[in-house]
């Protein structure tokens, strides 16, 4: 009887039944466990996996999706660049460092200690928001690429961004095509989307005029440019980042 019923659900009602038994929370850690780039890079650029790189990343990754996304509940969707080395590129939590993840999420890494520039903005806001439990209960923050990217300049590694060089984006599409759809399978709203930064939501914008996965997409200054260089004024883009979540679709 069980196989029986199976044999008649489409794969459609499969992937919601499939949603049904897992939480939210068990879905991204099996993501961010599995994920993967082995494909080609241009020459000097290189990709950083904290999850296989540092094994306590894994851990408290977990810890962050079990305490703040442990239901079903559908959410919206905001999209980074790439993980920075000093955010998730530690903390495996996007916009996330150290810092905050132990004295705003209660979180302790041993293994590391950073402080992340974009970190301070997005808790700043997260907080004139109403706190850490009601944000991560409606929103999901990733990337189009969701490992860190690093690029060698005068025998340094540096952050790197998918976009800064033509080669590395079109080398990357396509991995970046498939990860947008696998963040949307674990269960996000893509009627609108939230995309931080001017340049990222151009490139944002070329993929989706193909592959239309968002209806509406709203762009929002990167938390690194208004705490790097607007900082004065801060508040106005707290206001804006929450005028334009209360508009949302």
């Amino acid at each position: 009887m069980i196989i029986f019923f199976y044999n008649l659900l489409s794969k459609d009602n499969l992937k919601k039944l499939q949603l049904v038994r897992t939480t939210f929370a068990d879905r991204v850690i099996a993501f961010n466990k599995n994920l993967n780039y082995s494909g080609k890079l241009p020459e000097g650029f290189d990709i950083l996996n904290p999850f296989s790189d540092n094994p306590e990343t894994a851990i408290v990754m977990q810890q962050f999706y079990k305490m703040y996304y442990n239901d079903n509940k559908k959410r919206k969707f905001i999209i980074g660049i790439n993980p920075s080395r000093h955010g998730a590129g530690v903390t495996g939590v996007p916009f996330t460092d150290t810092k905050r993840l132990e004295s705003v999420c209660k979180i302790k890494m041993q293994s590391a200690h950073t402080h992340e520039v974009s970190s301070v903005f997005m808790y700043d806001m997260i907080q004139s928001y109403g706190g850490v439990k009601l944000f991560y209960s409606d929103f999901y923050i990733n990337s189009p690429f969701p490992l860190a990217i690093v690029r060698r300049k005068n025998n340094t590694w540096l952050n790197a961004n998918y976009y800064d060089d033509a080669t590395l984006f079109l080398t990357l599409k396509d991995y970046m095509i498939e990860t947008l759809k696998n963040h949307i399978s674990l269960g996000l709203i893509t009627s609108e989307v939230f995309i931080l930064g001017k340049k990222n939501a151009l490139f944002i914008s070329e993929i989706n005029k193909v592959t239309k996965l968002f209806k509406k997409m709203t762009v929002l200054d990167h938390p690194r440019f208004i705490q790097q260089y607007r900082s004065k004024e801060k508040l106005i883009y707290i206001n804006k980042y929450l005028s334009a979540f209360r508009n949302a679709e």
